[in-house]
């Protein structure tokens, strides 16, 4: 436990824990607006087609590749 010796420590302690609970808050409000943008249907059509793309993709070179 740190023991102060004026109370202009005791306000710098103040306000940097403010400071820090601050851009907590506002690190788990930016975090709770990338979540939801996660689970937005819309995001889970593009990386749907993005995976089937990608392994379509995949399927056609093996498939050409074999046939030779």
């Amino acid at each position: 436990m740190e023991t102060y010796k004026t109370f202009e420590d005791i306000d710098n302690d103040l306000k940097r824990f403010k400071l820090e609970r601050d851009i907590a808050w506002e690190e788990l409000k930016m975090t709770k607006h990338e979540f939801k943008e996660d689970l937005q249907p819309l995001n889970w059509v593009n990386s749907a087609l993005k995976l089937t793309g990608k392994y379509s993709f995949i399927a056609l070179i093996k498939k050409w590749i074999f046939k030779k």
